[in-house]
């Protein structure tokens, strides 16, 4: 969810949608790219081909084989991934199945809790994460609070979002930014960055005589929200664009308001297991494929998400 740094930019596309399947409490969704009935090719000099997804040969040979990628999410985050209809959808399965496209194979989402993403590419029960996740430093390194927690990850960045703060509708506190938060109540998701971003503005707070803020984490980010509507925390933190969102749809845009600006911008990356260079390179591809060809500004702009856009992916670019 947020760091710092800095970045910057269909073909008709098909999302084929697989009816959520109940396992274990977990939504499943596949979003397909380009489905043919064409097999997977030799070249004449031995590389692997197929119809419609210039890609296909950068990808390692368990996914050409499989024709699947297994993507863990937290479905909690529109506009970026919620569930519809029992369906998982927004930028990030969209995003997913126009990268697809060029890479010829199925991205599967599978919604869980969102403390356990990083944990599940150790495990390998996905092979990649796409949940709003900010691309820091400590994350590539395995780092949680100054402690080794894991080997880490690689991210391959394609999308740009800061933290924002939102209050209840009417703004009842009169909050105009993070720092008058000194003090007071504020929900947010537990490991996530922007609860971060709350525990450094709390230091900042004390560090300059004022109280602490008092800080409620939450399992999902719908209990963080609900604090705030019920007036129990005077604000809540979250991405940008989830905020903005948050703000125009819940209770037809009268239940909460943005206020100030986002802070603190920066990539949020698909996340690869570091012993998985070849998937993270053809992903660095397929991402800037998208870009080039217009399709990823299509899948922003239908979301409302076109602020977030980059000009150009990058692995590990999270400071």
């Amino acid at each position: 969810m947020t760091a710092s740094i800095m970045r910057r930019k269909t073909a008709k596309s098909r999302i084929a949608a697989v009816g959520a399947i109940a396992v274990a409490g977990s939504l499943l969704l596949t979003a397909c790219g380009d489905q043919t009935d064409s097999a997977s090719t030799g070249s004449g000099d031995g590389t692997a081909t197929k119809a419609g997804a210039p890609l296909f040969s950068k990808l390692p040979e368990k996914y050409r084989k499989s024709g699947v990628i297994k993507v863990g999410t937290n479905a909690e985050y529109a506009p970026m991934e919620s569930v519809e209809n029992g369906k998982i959808v927004g930028v990030d399965p969209d995003i997913a199945a126009e990268l697809g496209k060029k890479l010829g194979v199925k991205f599967e989402f599978t919604s869980g809790s969102f403390d356990g993403l990083i944990t599940s590419l150790y495990s390998r029960r996905h092979d990649v994460i796409m949940s709003s996740i900010t691309d820091t430093k400590e994350r590539q390194e395995g780092l949680e609070n100054g402690k080794k927690l894991g080997k880490g990850i690689d991210f391959v960045d394609y999308f740009l979002a800061g933290t924002a703060v939102y209050t209840k509708k009417g703004n009842p506190q009169n909050i105009k930014s993070i720092e008058d938060l000194c003090g007071k109540t504020a929900s947010v998701q537990r490991g996530t960055t922007y609860e971060e971003a709350l525990k450094k503005q709390s230091k900042a707070c004390t560090d300059g005589g004022e109280k602490a803020i008092e800080i409620e984490s939450f399992e999902n980010d719908t209990e963080a929200q609900t604090r705030v509507k019920s007036g129990g925390a005077v604000a809540g933190v979250n991405d940008y664009p989830v905020a903005l969102d948050l703000a125009r749809k819940a209770d037809g845009g009268n239940a909460f308001e943005v206020v100030g600006e986002q802070v603190d911008a920066g990539p949020f990356g698909i996340g690869v297991n570091k012993d998985n260079p070849g998937l993270r390179d053809a992903l660095k591809e397929a991402v800037d494929a998208i870009i080039a060809d217009g399709s990823y500004q299509k899948v922003l702009d239908k979301w409302g998400a076109g602020t977030g856009a980059i000009d150009k992916a990058a692995i590990n670019g999270g400071k």
